[in-house]
């Protein structure tokens, strides 16, 4: 008989998982006079439930591999190598099989297994007696201790590692069945000092438990390789596995977006992790920055002795009056206030609150629109608006949208500006920007969702969302995008994108600018297109009988809606129709959603007030809220066509030189320029959509040397002038993709 230690040593050891590399080395195949060309042969090796596979050869029988697979094995473990034939047209053809049994192996090596070559024959699959073959491969870094698997121990460690009924246990375990004082039963953990009433299941497989050096307990997943504290179950397995299941049906556009980023994001995170960092330079003589209790940041001027909220660099002194709205105050090296423009795009020495000027006869400071440093203005003001401390939001899958509502809607304002600490409950782990970051994306698929009525796709080709006039069929639709404001406000704060953006006039409207006839090509062109008819033709000689009145058709029912008071009285005509064409823009662009407007900018400006986005043009905001990705010019080039120009016309060598050397912020104003959105599709630009269904990015030759290039968002095309040189070209393109209004666009 054996002793029970080594029973329980043995076990242990022909139970323990561990990872195993096999190395497919090589195979010889018997040729078949039928395939003239040869098999296209890959290995599938299949090992306890899990299947790993190699690179395919083309059209050989004696193929090369040489490449290593890692599985999760025990000692007592079997490994099934299949050889498949790849087919083109058909299934693929099953070659030959072979088996290799991992303890007789270890057996034959001294109980290790370190770069051990084996020849397996390979066998018919119809025939299980006839040799197709051979095929080489490296086992690498099983070991055993040999001390205590020897051959006697192994065979009565497997006889005594049986259950009643001959099955294996599934887990070795140090729990132990108690009865306490009132007949009630409960368990006792001897590892871990803890007892439960609950009957304790087995560790799920692949799943191992071990202890750290420091004593405590955490637990190994070999087959995704992570780690936890928290004891995995077979519920919270199930929960994992359901949620790869959901990721995998979007996991395109998640690659995606986990490449996003904004520019200089890396820079300044390493620069955050400096206190001393702080864009706005150093303070004036006499001013100290401090923390409250709260966390809060305040000033203190030491020469009057007093103490304030707003910091002395960017609105002045107490008594001061704040800046005008779209006006900053910068320092020159040399620490001399100017302030800075952005309605009108210039810079002045001259206080706009005061009429002086800091500095007579000064030098000149050119305009320059610069979005890595307003991203680093806007990143300090998010920071001195954070609370201390973090909230948990625990949400669900199933019910994501739900619960989100209800915690989001539950906190304070000033809760939601602390740090975001994101819980799916079955999948525990600690959330250091992942977790949360993957709760804005699902999130932003669940809110933004077309089909639950609060927002439409702002044409039948266009993916890009507007607030949908027929919300109010919700009874509770205006708490729904006043939480959507605040969910949107705080993607901006906490520096996280959502995945589906929205059309330009919406962002506008969130940077408090006014929007126009030209904003309403790039969600309806039809529509754009018969209001220029209208001002470029003469509507009375045409007999064109218009009214200030238009018909608007919600969920079937089609309504009449007066521009102006009796609009529908009052007739358009030549020396009104400029009126009547601003009006019907502006109707468009709003559409009776005035209050779902007014109630999504209340949540919105509870996390973050408006004012703080002042300094961006919309564009800059799409690129905020939903991230860049990092473009490939071979991808772009690929899917570009050409109309009057060749892939070889000098302009088209000029533009893709120019694209090259420009940094991959400009690139993107140059793809918002010519598309509309600085959001490319899951199959890049060969999945680009246009007003008319896919539409590819398309360069065609319009217009004289004198010309700005244009474009037709609603076709993703770029009227490029033929240029003379690569510098007028250059300097042209510049000028119309740094215009954040559009410049040049038609």
């Amino acid at each position: 008989m054996c002793d029970s230690g080594s029973q329980l040593g043995s076990m242990g050891s022909l139970t323990m998982k561990s990872q195993l590399q096999i190395t497919v080395i090589s195979a010889k195949l018997k040729e078949n006079k039928k395939n003239w060309f040869g098999p296209s042969p890959y290995v599938e090796v299949t090992v306890d439930g899990q299947s790993k596979k190699t690179e395919k050869c083309n059209n050989t029988n004696s193929p090369k591999w040489k490449q290593p697979l890692t599985v999760i094995v025990t000692p007592m473990s079997k490994l099934h190598f299949r050889v498949w034939s790849h087919q083109t047209l058909k299934s693929d053809v099953l070659l030959g099989t072979a088996a290799l049994d991992i303890y007789e192996t270890l057996k034959s090596n001294n109980m290790k297994l370190e770069k051990v070559v084996v020849t397996l024959q390979l066998v018919g699959d119809k025939e299980p007696t006839e040799t197709i073959g051979d095929l080489s491969v490296c086992l690498d870094g099983l070991q055993l201790e040999s001390e205590v698997v020897t051959n006697g121990e192994a065979t009565c460690s497997e006889s005594a590692s049986q259950n009643d009924d001959g099955s294996r246990p599934k887990e070795e375990t140090s729990w132990e069945q108690r009865v306490d004082q009132h007949g009630r039963v409960y368990y006792v953990d001897h590892i871990e000092k803890r007892t439960t009433w609950d009957r304790p299941e087995p560790l799920p497989p692949g799943w191992e438990r071990r202890v750290d050096n420091m004593g405590r307990i955490y637990y190994v997943d070999h087959f995704t390789r992570t780690t936890t504290w928290q004891r995995p179950t077979l519920e919270s397995v199930r929960n994992y596995e359901q949620w790869q299941l959901q990721r995998s049906q979007l996991q395109g556009a998640m690659q995606q977006f986990n490449q996003r980023f904004i520019y200089g994001n890396q820079d300044l995170f390493a620069t955050t992790q400096n206190k001393e960092f702080d864009p706005l330079g150093p303070l004036p003589p006499g001013w100290e920055k401090r923390t409250d209790g709260n966390g809060r940041v305040y000033f203190v001027n030491h020469n009057t002795r007093i103490t304030q909220w707003e910091d002395p660099r960017s609105q002045g002194q107490l008594n001061e009056k704040p800046l005008p709205e779209g006006w900053e105050m910068r320092f020159t090296v040399d620490g001399i206030p100017y302030f800075v423009d952005h309605n009108r795009r210039t810079t002045t020495y001259i206080d706009p609150r005061t009429g002086k000027s800091a500095l007579d006869n000064g030098p000149q400071i050119a305009y320059v629109r610069d979005f890595k440093a307003k991203f680093q203005y806007f990143r300090f003001w998010c920071q001195q608006l954070a609370m201390p401390q973090h909230i948990k939001i625990t949400v669900t899958r199933k019910t994501l949208f739900e619960d989100s509502f209800q915690q989001i809607m539950s906190f304070s304002p000033q809760d939601l500006r602390r740090r975001l600490w994101v819980i799916f409950p079955g999948e525990e782990g600690l959330d250091y920007g992942g977790v949360a970051r993957e709760w804005f994306f699902l999130l932003s698929h669940e809110v933004l969702n077309p089909m639950y009525c609060l927002f439409e796709y702002a044409g039948k080709d266009n993916y890009c969302l507007q607030i949908n006039p027929a919300s109010y069929i919700n009874p509770d639709h205006l708490k729904y995008f006043r939480f959507i404001g605040r969910f949107i406000a705080m993607a901006l704060f906490h520096g996280k994108f959502i995945d589906t953006g929205f059309s330009l006039p919406f962002y506008k409207r969130i940077l408090n600018k006014p929007v126009g006839l030209k904003d309403l090509e790039s969600i309806d062109p039809e529509f754009y297109n018969s209001l220029i008819w209208v001002k470029e033709n003469n509507i009375e000689e045409c007999g064109l009988e218009m009214y200030f009145s238009v018909d608007k058709e919600i969920l079937g029912e089609i309504k009449s809606h007066d521009l102006k008071p009796n609009g529908g009285n009052i007739l358009v005509t030549e020396e009104n129709k400029e009126e009547y064409i601003r009006m019907v823009a502006e109707w468009r662009l709003s559409r009776g959603v005035e209050e779902q407007t007014q109630a999504f900018f209340e949540g919105f400006n509870e996390i973050l007030p408006q004012q703080y986005l002042q300094y961006f043009d919309a564009k800059e905001l799409e690129v905020l809220l939903c991230g860049m990705q990092e473009i490939d010019l071979n991808d772009w080039q690929r899917h570009t066509i050409y109309r009057h120009y060749t892939r070889t016309s000098k302009q088209i060598m000029w533009f893709w030189q120019f694209v090259k050397e420009i940094d991959n912020e400009k690139r993107m104003r140059l793809l918002q320029f010519v598309t509309g959105t600085c959001r490319l599709p899951v199959g890049g630009f060969a999945d680009l959509m246009g007003s008319n269904g896919p539409q590819k990015f398309c360069i065609e030759k319009v217009g004289k040397e004198n010309w700005l290039p244009r474009s037709h968002t609603c076709f993703n095309r770029l009227d490029l002038p033929p240029y003379k040189s690569y510098e007028q070209l250059k300097e042209k393109l510049l000028f119309a993709i740094e215009e954040t209004e559009g410049f040049g666009q038609e």
